[in-house]
Formats: C-alpha cells, structure tokens, sequence
C-alpha cells in the first residue's frame, strides 16, 4: 500500500495508538496533521476548523476522553458529556469542511453486549456492561452519527474495533494502566525494587491482545477494501489473566507463585473476546504476533526506558 500524496488528519495523534500510526502513515509517503489535546481542544466547535486549509483525503479520528481501570465508573457523566462533544466536533467536521474523506474511527468493544457473540451486526444490539455502559454508548452513538451523516450526505467511513492493544510505546505515567501494562510495570518492579505484585480479581477474567504495530498494519491493508462498515480486529484467541501474569512473571524472571490475586478490586467484563470471521476473510494473512513474542518485546522496552520506573517515555 503507498500513500504518496494522500494528505490525512489523525486526531488523538499523541496517544498509544496515535503515537504508532502517525509515522507508518508517513512512511507510506502520506501528509499527515497530527492532533494532540495541546494542539486542538475538540470540545470546541470550531477547533478543527483551525487547523490549516485544504482537503484531506482521510481522516482517523483515534481521540476520546476515557482511562483503563475503573475510571468509567468514577466519571460517566464526565465520560458523556465530554466524548459527546469530541465526537461531534469531528462528525460535523467532517460533514461541512472535508465531505470528500473517508472518516476512520476507532469503536470500542465494550459497546457490545455482555454475553453476545460480539459479532459486528451486534455492535447496537443489547446493553453494554454497566461498569462501561456510557462510555460504551457514547462509541455507539459515535457510529449512529457516522451511518446517519452517510445515509443523507453519501459520505464514507469505516469503524474497526479493536481487542486490547498492547506493546512497546505506552506512555507510562500518571494515569491508570491498562491490565497488560499494569502487570508488567508490577512484575518489573517487584523484580528491581522488591515490590509485591497485587493484581486485581482472581485471573479468570479473559482478555485477547492485539499487539499495536500488527493493528496499525492490519488497520493500513484493510480501509482501501471497505467502505461503511464495522469491522472487528481482533487476536481470534484469548488467555486468562493469570496466564497473562504467568507469561510476564516467566519472561522477568519472579515466581508465579509470588503473585497476589485482590478479589476485592474492580475486574471489568468477565471475558472479552471479538468474533473475527469477518477480518479473517478480508485479510487472511494479517500479522499476528504470538503473545510471549510480544510480551517480551513490551518488558525490553519498559527496561530499556525505565518506564516501569514511572518515568514517562516517549515511543
């Protein structure tokens, strides 16, 4: 795929995945704007309209306001206000300055129902898991919006959900981790300062795990061959918690056995997995990273960088 003399706008452009994206759009040969909070604050209106002249081919819309644990739970009303407005701002961006853009965003598997095949036509159906129910509907009304702007407009999008993203790149600092960032900052520490490792539920929760650079080339192959649709990227097999755990305690080299399971603490979806048959038959050959693999990639770079450390690093 190339995409010299594309131009294409990334919101979000600074976080995990915003962070991996933006430069294999530029090694494609693609003009990109990358947008940061400190560059737009798309809970207004007229932030994007600042942003430079001239048409973009593509934009990716990869921000929202949400963190990993249980920050949903402490913020909903926070949650929809604030993604309502951000999702908005790009939806009547989109409409009114750029109606010749394919909009690419990024769905949220919370946003299917707990106990459903997760299965693309199910992303509107059910209710969500209550601990994730706003910020899971505010992705839902994102891709309301989106079908809704296409259906009187004739533009174009695509949404991709994605599993659990992971890898080297995370910005390790203030903010809550993701379960797979936290359990290795925890190994990593109770290795080089002796820490106990406290982790939350009992490790049966399921979680499958994309790594970032297999999404982003995945994400890169698969939007030229659709066009209004959802489409699930996901790792098509999952693993517990605890084999998460046992993996990292393996790879840093402290007993499993050290490991301390907190019943008390939020534990989110029991299980979440994505069907996959769709991307399955549009990109049968899409890399896909082995776990320990990547794993071991992640616990190199937060050695390398001392992010395990809470120092904040950049990718």
């Amino acid at each position: 795929m190339s995409d010299g003399g594309t131009r294409v706008l990334v919101t979000g452009a600074t976080g995990f995945l915003g962070s991996a994206l933006c430069p294999a759009l530029r090694r494609l040969g693609a003009e990109v704007v990358a947008l940061g909070s400190r560059d737009a604050d798309l809970t207004d209106p007229t932030s994007l309209t600042r942003v430079g002249s001239g048409r973009f081919d593509r934009i990716y819309h990869l921000a929202a306001w949400t963190q990993a644990g249980d920050f949903c739970l402490r913020h909903p009303g926070e949650q929809w206000l604030i993604n309502q407005q951000i999702n908005t701002t790009v939806l009547r961006y989109w409409a009114e300055r750029q109606p010749k853009a394919k909009l690419v965003s990024i769905g949220t598997s919370c946003a299917y129902a707990e106990g459903s095949a997760h299965r693309e036509e199910e992303y509107l159906q059910g209710v969500p898991t209550e601990s994730l129910y706003t910020y899971a509907m505010t992705k839902r009304m994102l891709q309301v919006g989106q079908e809704s702007i296409r259906r009187q407009f004739g533009l174009e999008y695509l949404t991709v959900v994605p599993s659990t993203l992971y890898g080297p790149g995370y910005i390790v600092g203030a903010k809550q981790l993701h379960f797979i960032f936290d359990l290795a900052v925890k190994m990593l520490r109770s290795k080089d300062l002796g820490e106990p490792v406290v982790l939350w539920g009992d490790g049966t929760q399921r979680r499958e795990l994309v790594h970032v650079a297999d999404f982003v080339a995945t994400l890169l192959d698969l939007e030229p061959q659709t066009r209004n649709e959802i489409v699930n990227i996901g790792a098509g097999s999952d693993f517990s918690l605890r084999e998460c755990a046992e993996i990292l305690a393996d790879l840093v080299g402290i007993p499993s056995a050290d490991i301390q399971w907190d019943l008390s603490r939020y534990v989110g979806a029991k299980v979440k997995r994505l069907d996959t048959a769709k991307i399955d038959a549009l990109l049968p050959d899409r890399p896909r990273r082995n776990l320990r693999t990547g794993l071991s990639e992640l616990v190199a770079w937060l050695r390398a960088t001392g992010g395990h450390l809470g120092r904040r690093t950049a990718a």
